[in-house]
């Protein structure tokens, strides 16, 4: 066994830690691996990377030294306290400088909590995002790591060699400090939510107000393939619709309509919740997935609680039809990166994060789930406005968003009357509404506050200064000398 050879070390030989592995091996990196339950690591020298310059350990410390110094060691292991006691038993074994890299489904305040342990042990903390799947484990994965910036000229090469590339570009690059790097993973797979439940309501409509079969439903996703909505998520449905069993009826239409969930699209929600940001879309789509689990209650209301007072004819022009679906989807992806995206501004600047928010565009263009054309509009947005406060005012966007605006509300209002739920749809239009309104019912809002619990208003041409109105007397405007921020 040769000591020191190793550029990287992997634990945790599942699915997704055996290709990465194989992918780095392919890139020319040499690879020390080590997995808890020891036989695996035998097993997959003798078979997946037979013939590979693979090398395995049987024990954490003979692991550690197949390590080129500063020693990089990247977890691939179930997260939660696996991920901690393996950092645990890492500790005393390896020296100032080295670096621990988290690549599982981590949450990002663990990270935070990770890198600053780290730290205090002299090591450098990483938490990287990996997005792909097998696939993308195997032949280039996105990658988003964050943690300790010392850390990066040394993974930068393996990282950014292994990535998946578009246009030459790697869709790999520094995120920002502490748990930066799984917190852009966690935005990613909660738009990722956002993009599966829109594409779904399209489908639902198409079939329950167009009447189209699954394999007219697959010609229109191929041909949306094909412009402005190319991407992954619509290059897979249809294939998905496309797709028969042996007896010749369509797959689709056979699988159980509840949906499940890893908890990723709900931290999304919450961390939205605590930061004050707007992610209703995200949200609808998480509840969406929920509502969707109670089919027994489901199947009952189907058979009581009424609808429509009778059948929508179907629209007189299918084709223009569905040409309002393809612009209600299109806005709404618009809309559900744009709540992302306020995200984002939003924790970088409460964290001093300073996320490279164009470069996490280029990131999720390739390898990832969510990767789509669509994702080059928004690096180039933000390199024509470094400063933007919102994608809906980024030129093209909003041109986009004047030119789908009537069918898109053309589309909703069939789908009210059809009695077809479109959540995220709806959400979308809501907030893009909202957004355009200069002046929302929130000071109706605010009376009612100060009137049940004296909780003070601001008053538009004084804004910042605190005020308490005597609601059920005579008495005008109190001033108050508490300013809220």
């Amino acid at each position: 066994m040769a000591l020191e050879s190793c550029d990287i070390g992997l634990i945790g030989l599942a699915v997704m830690g055996q290709n990465l592995i194989l992918n780095m091996n392919d890139h020319g990196f040499k690879v020390g691996v080590f997995n808890r339950t020891v036989s695996k690591v035998d097993r997959f020298l003798a078979n997946e990377a037979k013939g590979t310059q693979v090398v395995g350990a049987h024990s954490l410390e003979e692991f550690v030294k197949l390590l080129k110094k500063p020693r990089a060691v990247m977890l691939l292991v179930q997260a939660g306290k696996p991920v901690d006691d393996f950092i645990d038993s890492l500790i005393p074994l390896l020296d100032k400088g080295d670096i621990i890299i988290d690549g599982g489904n981590s949450e990002f305040d663990d990270s935070t909590r990770r890198f600053e342990r780290c730290q205090a042990a002299g090591l450098l903390f990483v938490g990287s995002g990996v997005s792909g799947g097998e696939e993308g484990a195997r032949h280039g994965p996105s990658l988003m790591p964050g943690g300790h910036p010392d850390a990066w000229p040394r993974i930068r090469p393996i990282f950014q060699a292994v990535c998946a590339k578009v246009d030459g570009q790697p869709c790999c690059d520094w995120v920002g400090e502490g748990g930066a790097g799984h917190f852009v993973k966690m935005v990613h797979n909660g738009i990722e939510y956002g993009d599966m439940q829109l594409i779904c309501e399209a489908y639902h409509l198409m079939k329950e107000v167009c009447g189209l079969s699954n394999d007219e439903m697959a010609d229109v996703f191929t041909r949306w393939n094909n412009g402005d909505l190319n991407s992954f998520l619509i290059e897979i449905t249809a294939d998905i619709l496309r797709h028969r069993d042996d007896d010749g009826k369509h797959t689709v239409d056979k699988i159980l309509d509840c949906a499940g969930q890893k908890g990723t699209g709900k931290w999304t929600v919450v961390t939205s919740l605590h930061a004050g940001t707007p992610l209703t879309l995200i949200a609808e789509a998480v509840f969406a997935r929920h509502l969707s689990r109670y089919k027994a209650e489901r199947q009952r209301a189907a058979a009581t609680l009424p609808g429509p007072s009778a059948a929508p004819p179907r629209p007189a022009d299918p084709a223009a039809f569905i040409e309002d679906i393809h612009q209600a989807l299109y806005a709404s992806k618009i809309v559900s990166y744009a709540q992302g995206y306020m995200l984002m501004q939003t924790q970088s600047a409460q964290t001093g994060w300073k996320l490279n928010l164009g470069g996490i565009a280029l990131m999720w263009r390739g390898g990832c789930i969510i990767r789509s054309q669509f994702l080059g509009r928004i690096k180039t947005a933000f390199e024509r406005n470094p400063e933007l406060d919102s994608l809906l005012l980024d030129p093209f966007f909003s041109g986009v968003m004047r030119q789908a605006n009537d069918g898109w509300r053309r589309c909703l209002a069939a789908a009210v009357t059809a009695g077809v739920p479109c959540p995220a749809f709806s959400a979308a239009l809501s907030f893009y509404d909202g957004f355009r309104c200069g002046r929302l019912p929130a000071s109706l809002l605010q009376a009612q506050r100060d009137y049940f619990g004296a909780h003070q208003y601001e008053l538009m041409d004084q804004p910042g200064k605190f005020v308490h109105t005597n609601w059920t007397g005579r008495g005008g405007q109190v001033a108050s000398s508490t300013y809220q921020a």
